[in-house]
C-alpha cells in the first residue's frame, strides 16, 4: 500500500491561516511541498487546486512535469472549502465540470471534490441530495469522458449511511469517496464502520489523526484537532486493513487541518511524523 501527502497540511503556508491560528513564519509554493514530499520519499500527493496560482496551460505543464520527474502517483484536489456548497452554488458546479480538464492535464486519475461542507451540516440534508445527485451524475459524466473519476470527500457534512445513499443514486463508476479518516469522527460517525460500509467505492484519501482540544467549544469543527498519526483517537491501522481488503488501488495521503495545541505550528513536523507512522501501517496491513 503506498504513502502520500495532501498538500492542505501546509494550508498555512499557502496563505490560509484559520482565525485561531497565527500567520507562519515564511510561504511556500506547490513547488516547495513537492520538494518536501520528495525529501520524505513517499509515493503520491493530493494537491489542492485553491492554493495553485494559476490555471493556464504553462502552469499545469510545468506541475505535470515536475509530477513525472518524481515519479508521484496524484489527485487533483478541488473545491475547498465549501464545494458545491450542498447544491446550492451552480457557478462551483460548473467550475467544477471545467476542473475535470486540469486534473486530466496534470495527469491526475483521481479528482476530489467537495459536495458539501460543515457549514451546511445542520440545515436538512434531504433537499440537498436532491439537488446535488444531478449535478454529480453529470460530473461522473463529463469525468468519463476524460477518464478521470471523482472522489468526492465526506467533509464534516453527511454521515457515512448519507454518502452511501448519495453514491447509491448516483450509481457510476465514475464518482467514489475520498475517505477522510477523521471526518466521519467529527460528526460522532465511527470511522471503522464508515470505511466498512464504503471501502469499496474509496478511490483517494485523506488520513487524519484527531484529538480533543481543550478549552475548544464542541461545537467548533476543531474540536477534535488534527494530530499525527498514530496519536490520536483514529485507528488507522484497521482503516487501512479494510481499504486493503477492498482492493484499494490508491495511496494513503496524510492530512492535517487544524493542529492540535500539543503541536501548535509544528506542521512539517507533524507530517514528516505522520509519514513514518503511515509507512509502518502500510508494512502491517496484510
Amino acid at each position: 500500500m503506498k504513502v502520500g501527502i495532501d498538500s492542505y497540511c501546509f494550508h498555512r503556508f499557502f496563505g490560509e491561516v484559520y482565525g485561531h491560528q497565527t500567520p507562519p513564519p515564511f510561504t511556500m509554493t506547490v513547488f516547495d511541498f513537492l520538494d518536501f514530499a520528495k525529501e520524505l520519499d513517499v509515493d503520491g500527493v493530493s494537491l489542492e487546486s485553491c492554493f495553485f496560482p494559476s490555471h493556464d496551460g504553462s502552469f499545469y505543464a510545468e506541475l505535470k512535469a515536475r509530477l513525472d520527474e518524481y515519479g508521484f502517483d496524484r489527485v487533483y484536489a478541488w473545491g475547498h472549502p465549501d464545494g458545491l456548497e450542498a447544491g446550492r452554488n451552480e457557478d462551483a458546479f460548473h467550475d467544477m465540470l471545467k476542473s475535470i480538464e486540469y486534473a486530466a492535464a496534470i495527469g491526475a486519475p483521481v479528482m476530489r471534490i467537495c459536495a458539501s461542507s460543515f457549514s451546511f451540516r445542520l440545515e436538512p440534508h434531504a433537499p440537498q441530495m436532491e439537488k446535488l445527485v444531478p449535478w454529480l451524475k453529470e460530473g461522473a459524466r463529463v469525468a468519463e469522458s476524460y477518464g478521470v473519476r471523482l472522489a468526492a470527500e465526506n467533509h464534516i457534512d453527511y454521515t457515512s449511511s448519507e454518502w452511501l445513499e448519495l453514491l447509491e443514486r448516483v450509481d457510476s463508476p465514475w464518482m467514489g469517496l475520498n475517505l477522510d479518516t477523521g471526518n466521519f469522527l467529527r460528526l460522532l460517525d465511527d470511522p471503522v464502520e464508515g470505511a466498512r460500509k464504503l471501502a469499496d467505492r474509496v478511490y483517494a484519501t485523506h488520513i487524519k489523526d484527531l484529538k480533543p482540544a481543550r478549552g475548544v467549544n464542541a461545537g467548533e469543527w476543531y474540536f477534535f484537532s488534527s494530530t499525527p498519526v498514530g496519536e490520536g483517537l483514529v485507528d488507522n491501522q484497521k482503516l487501512a486493513q479494510i481499504l486493503q481488503d477492498a482492493d484499494y488501488q490508491g495511496f494513503l495521503a496524510v492530512e492535517t487541518d487544524s493542529l492540535h495545541p500539543d503541536y501548535e505550528n509544528q506542521e512539517h513536523w507533524a507530517v514528516e511524523k505522520s509519514v513514518w507512522a503511515l509507512k509502518r501501517i502500510a508494512r502491517n496491513v496484510k
